[in-house]
């Protein structure tokens, strides 16, 4: 064979690799960090009619111009890209019901209206809430009015995030957020202002603030079956 009719290779370079490891995530973590809530809502749970999951939508502090956010709004690209981290947190582990543990008994509107008053507190807005005092005749209407006026808007907290591992339809883990119980050991969350020397917010452990992920084993699967997973939320 003629050497001249040799396709010539291309030479493997070893410069420049993009592995891709340090690529900033788009979503929040657990762990201890900064955010501050764009949106506050009830979220019914599918189980119950009367139970709700008390939301907020946070975002973490502006990562710089380097950082690629998801889009504000999914539906208009031009409304740009949030600056920092994202993630919906439940502002409980658990669900707010009306119920009774240990003949103790909880309301649903009692728990929840405590859970504001902290948010209130820690956002400096504590004013707004005292303002709505008989100024509503369910919490779907206060909670409603409060995202409505964003008295929280922009004012981020120092916060500690726990997590729910699940996996996703690819098999990665990923979590459902929540902020920690309340508690003489520290505190999920308060207002950045706060002087460090007496802050309370808790210390994230892994050991404490994170459910781990447990695999349900299932005897008996067709090979067409699979177990059911938890799609990835995503807030592009």
């Amino acid at each position: 064979m003629n050497n001249k009719n040799k396709k010539r290779r291309k030479m493997i370079s070893t410069k420049n690799i993009q592995a891709g490891g340090d690529k900033i995530s788009k979503v929040l973590e657990p762990g201890n960090t900064e955010v501050k809530i764009n949106r506050v809502y009830l979220d019914r749970v599918p189980w119950s009619e009367e139970a709700y999951n008390l939301m907020y939508d946070c975002e973490g502090p502006d990562l710089g111009e380097s950082f690629e956010g998801f889009n504000v709004d999914r539906d208009n690209p031009e409304a740009g890209k949030y600056a920092g981290q994202v993630g919906r947190i439940r502002a409980s582990r658990w669900t707010f019901e009306d119920k009774t543990i240990n003949d103790i008994s909880f309301s649903r509107d009692l728990e929840i209206l405590k859970n504001l008053k902290y948010l209130c507190d820690a956002t400096d807005c504590a004013d707004w809430l005292s303002e709505q005092d008989n100024k509503h005749e369910t919490i779907e209407s206060l909670v409603d009015k409060l995202n409505t006026d964003k008295p929280y808007a922009n004012k981020f907290m120092r916060a500690c995030i726990g997590g729910k591992e699940y996996q996703n339809k690819d098999g990665y883990t990923n979590y459902d957020l929540f902020f920690p119980k309340f508690s003489k050991m520290g505190i999920p969350y308060e207002a950045i202002t706060t002087d460090v020397a007496k802050s309370r917010i808790s210390t994230f452990s892994d050991t404490e603030h994170i459910i781990k992920f447990k695999p349900k084993t299932v005897d008996g699967f067709a090979p067409e079956d699979k177990p059911a997973v938890v799609d990835e939320f995503d807030l592009d």
